[in-house]
């Protein structure tokens, strides 16, 4: 550390205290005697979200959260149930050990908990996210919806047994999609 008034590197910490996010130090240089703080935050692993169009950008929690909000706006979820759909991504994503993750992966997680939370959330932003170009895609969403509920181990199943494969890059099915719809077990 380079002493912010002579510039020389013979710095000594004299003291450190927690702060929020961080450590402070104060230092004492060991030539000019002066003394300074310095500020020290832990900083997140960072992950480059690969876009469609091959662009890279760091992963943006906002940007995901955002999303997430515009799809639940006025549907009635408990509160902070968006949060911790996006705490959860992120989680995940910082677990997984990569640097690059394509945006299709971080999509495909969230239409799988917005599926399990709320079905018109999930169709909201599974018309933006896949692009539905016509009624017929949009229905064909609809049509894959279940309305039962899962059990939580499916619930953390889907993370559990399928986040190399989704992070790969393949579209996983959800616990929903593979299970048989109640018109196809009616026949």
């Amino acid at each position: 550390m380079k002493c912010p008034h002579c510039g020389d590197a013979a710095t000594k910490v004299v003291d450190s205290r927690s702060a929020s996010g961080g450590v402070r130090r104060r230092r004492e240089c060991q030539e000019c005697a002066e003394r300074f703080f310095t500020y020290e935050q832990y900083q997140s692993v960072l992950v480059m979200v690969i876009k469609k169009d091959g662009r890279r950008e760091e992963f943006q929690r906002e940007k995901l959260l955002h999303g997430l909000r515009v799809a639940a706006r006025k549907r009635p979820l408990p509160a902070g149930a968006v949060e911790a759909i996006v705490d959860e991504i992120e989680r995940r994503l910082m677990a997984a050990d990569r640097d690059e993750v394509p945006s299709r992966a971080i999509g495909e997680m969230a239409i799988a908990q917005l599926k399990l939370l709320d079905p018109i959330a999930y169709i909201r932003f599974a018309s933006v996210y896949r692009q539905f170009a016509s009624i017929d895609d949009l229905l064909q969403g609809i049509a894959r919806l279940d309305y039962s509920p899962l059990p939580a181990a499916e619930q953390a199943r889907l993370f559990e047994d399928d986040m190399s494969r989704i992070l790969d890059g393949e579209r996983v099915p959800t616990p929903i999609e593979s299970a048989p719809s109640a018109a196809a077990a009616r026949r």
